[in-house]
């Protein structure tokens, strides 16, 4: 192998700061889902079994469960596109292909989650 070819593999591969960024972000969304999760669980089992409609739109309504839902999907959705990122970079070797992948992965997951947003803001301020 050429030296030239070793410099442009080097130049095709993202900078070590970005996948560490990426890492970090990764982890740092992790250790937030825990306690959303957590609460979110929590409110299901003891506050919303059995309860109807009006109940739940009532609870959703609440200022301090909105904004916890909407950092829960939030960040749901920003963590599922960091790791479903990583596995496309991993695993798709066609580029073309790749960078496709990534950006559906990426258009998806904000749509989805500006959708999952605004029905949340849509219920409260209803309510």
């Amino acid at each position: 192998m050429s030296l030239h070819s070793l410099l442009s593999l080097a130049r095709s591969l993202r900078s070590a700061k970005e996948c560490t960024a990426q890492w970090w972000a990764q982890r740092v969304t992790a250790i937030a889902l825990v306690p959303l999760t957590l609460w979110f669980v929590a409110s299901l089992l003891f506050c919303l079994i059995g309860a109807d409609y009006t109940t739940t739109i009532a609870w959703i309504s609440t200022p301090a469960t909105a904004i916890l839902l909407i950092l829960l999907l939030t960040v749901t959705f920003y963590h599922s596109q960091l790791g479903l990122q990583v596995v496309l970079e991993d695993y798709i070797h066609n580029e073309g292909l790749k960078i496709a992948s990534i950006w559906f992965v990426k258009c998806t997951c904000l749509v989805l989650g500006l959708a999952a947003v605004f029905g949340i803001l849509k219920i409260v301020l209803q309510g």
